[in-house]
């Protein structure tokens, strides 16, 4: 038997979704087993969508081999977990920080978190050995929370991620990013002359075989929009035009900002995946002068509406704004453009 007490950091999940992270080796299956038959709390028995408060205890009703067994996980991103292993190198940056969130600066070509390919150095992990060394987050402590993004940027784009540093963090800013209370803007050159704002709408559909999205007029896949807002026209090498835009992300899909300049005629530059046959003198052109053969895209500025203002963890953060600089090397492709008009 086990008694676990319910932390503020575990207070607000479902008891299944607590159980599945304390016992990471344990099947769904298992999990729903375990809870009719093997847990109580507060010495009562609960649903699996009952809600954790602070300052219950969760009674497990497990034998040690049991439990040896169903704590055993897959060695990924979990509280506790790693322990003793080598730290991820930081050469992330910090926007902000306070003492329930913290805005990381990603640097190109960093995943935000692991995959099946790099489950050491990434962002996520980055950031939770930063808050270790810092005496900030101690995993020994922590029944299951861990503190991680709720945004992701692709490996190749730049930016503003945002972290939770406390569950009841991360809970919020995800509701706020649902609810439209935090509105995203990126930085991008896409190819061609741009002079009017566009605001894109459709709906997004992923075709996985070859990881790319397309998107459709009407309905079909998920809702998307973005507006484009065209800052100032570039001009490079004989005569080869492209457009500075500033990108505000409405919604907030997988691809959505390449796929939909591209299905305008305007495709990122540099973005062989969404380019075009008009864009290919372009793209060989920033390739041959500047070494970029990825799309170009910066997470640049975060913005807390008023609404935010209601959050009674959060409340704080209403009306403000964060910025992260542009990288440099997007500085030398707009400084090295042959003149602007």
């Amino acid at each position: 038997m086990r008694e676990i007490p319910i932390t503020a950091n575990d207070a607000g999940r479902r008891l299944d979704r607590f159980l599945r992270k304390y016992l990471p080796g344990a099947s769904l299956s298992e999990i729903y087993r375990i809870i009719r038959k093997d847990v109580k709390v507060d010495a009562r028995r609960r649903s699996e969508s009952y809600i954790l408060n602070e300052g219950e205890v969760l009674t497990l009703y497990l034998s040690d081999e049991a439990f040896e067994k169903l704590s055993r996980g897959k060695g990924g991103f979990g509280a506790g977990s790693g322990k003793n292993a080598p730290k991820a190198k930081r050469n992330f940056k910090i926007v902000y920080e306070d003492d329930e969130i913290l805005i990381a600066d990603k640097p190109f070509g960093l995943l935000t978190q692991g995959d099946s390919h790099e489950k050491k150095d990434h962002l996520a992990n980055q950031v939770k050995d930063y808050l270790i060394a810092a005496g900030v987050y101690d995993p020994r402590s922590e029944k299951v929370f861990v503190p991680a993004p709720v945004n992701r940027l692709d490996r190749n784009t730049t930016g503003m991620v945002l972290f939770g540093k406390t569950s009841a963090s991360m809970r919020e800013l995800s509701r706020m990013i649902r609810e439209d209370e935090i509105r995203k803007y990126y930085l991008t050159i896409a190819c061609g002359v741009m002079k009017e704002e566009l605001q894109l709408g459709g709906s997004l559909i992923k075709d996985e075989a070859v990881n790319k999205v397309k998107i459709l007029d009407g309905d079909g896949g998920k809702a998307v929009e973005t507006i484009v807002r065209p800052l100032r026209v570039l001009s490079f090498g004989s005569g080869l035009k492209a457009t500075l835009c500033e990108i505000e992300l409405v919604t907030g899909r997988s691809h959505q900002i390449r796929a939909h300049l591209a299905s305008t005629g305007h495709p990122l530059i540099g973005d062989s995946k969404y380019a075009d046959r008009r864009s290919a003198e372009i793209n060989r052109y920033m390739r041959e002068r500047f070494g970029l053969s990825t799309q170009l895209l910066h997470a640049c500025r975060i913005e807390f509406s008023g609404a935010v203002s209601g959050s009674e963890v959060l409340g704080y953060l209403g009306g403000k704004t964060f910025e992260a600089p542009v990288p440099a090397r997007f500085n030398e492709i707009i400084k090295g453009s042959r003149n602007e008009i």
